[in-house]
């Protein structure tokens, strides 16, 4: 979300060389997606205490759910319209949601070039995408606001999965380049859903995909 919203950023700037993936600490950082060698880049802030046990403390059924291609423009609209189909309860906190899912649009759409954008608010309960893998995308932003993050790590071999396995903080935007976008020279950067499976958790996640021409999408 744009500053002042409901995370905070925290930590300096740092390259993890071994897995490809930088961290930032602010919204403009975002874009150094772009430098050759950058396979993924966390964007590290922390949830508002307030806002992490409103959400944490909602019944599954409010969480809001959105599957559609919009312009950036359109995302707050669209995320309103899905608390109110939940019932997600009004107040602060919603509107922070709601605040920050939009300024993730405006700030990715901007650094992708993205006239349009797939936008999804997933309400996760088991193992959706568990294997590892990269996605056939330009790229994509993910953000978690409840639940365990996105894990990555690094292939030592083709295809194989990661023996060392990162996991993105809760509510901190994880940026992933995707097969059509490859970093140079490629990390082997590899990412998954966290199995949740039998556990009870219950998670929230927002993914965008950039999208040129949304009838090519249909």
């Amino acid at each position: 979300m744009a500053e002042g919203g409901c995370m905070t950023s925290m930590r300096p700037i740092h390259a993890a060389t071994k897995t490809g993936v930088l961290t930032v600490t602010a919204p403009s950082e975002i874009a150094l997606i772009r430098a050759p060698e950058i396979g993924g880049l966390v964007w590290r802030r922390s949830p508002l205490p307030s806002f992490q046990t409103w959400i944490e403390g909602l019944p599954p059924s409010r969480l809001p759910r959105a599957r559609v291609i919009l312009r950036p423009a359109a995302a707050r609209s669209v995320v309103t319209e899905a608390c109110n189909s939940a019932a997600t309860p009004e107040g602060p906190e919603r509107e922070r949601l709601i605040d920050d899912v939009a300024a993730l649009a405006d700030i990715f759409a901007g650094v992708t070039n993205a006239p349009w954008l797939r936008l999804r608010l997933d309400v996760v309960t088991g193992d959706a995408c568990r294997r590892f893998h990269v996605d056939r995308v330009t790229a994509r932003l993910v953000c978690t606001y409840r639940g365990t993050g996105t894990q990555y790590g690094v292939s030592d071999a083709d295809g194989a999965d990661p023996q060392t396995i990162h996991t993105v903080p809760t509510g901190a935007p994880f940026v992933v380049r995707g097969t059509l976008w490859p970093a140079q020279p490629d990390p082997g950067l590899l990412h998954r859903s966290p199995p949740i499976e039998g556990t009870g958790e219950t998670r929230l996640m927002l993914a965008l995909d950039p999208i040129d021409d949304p009838e090519e999408e249909a």
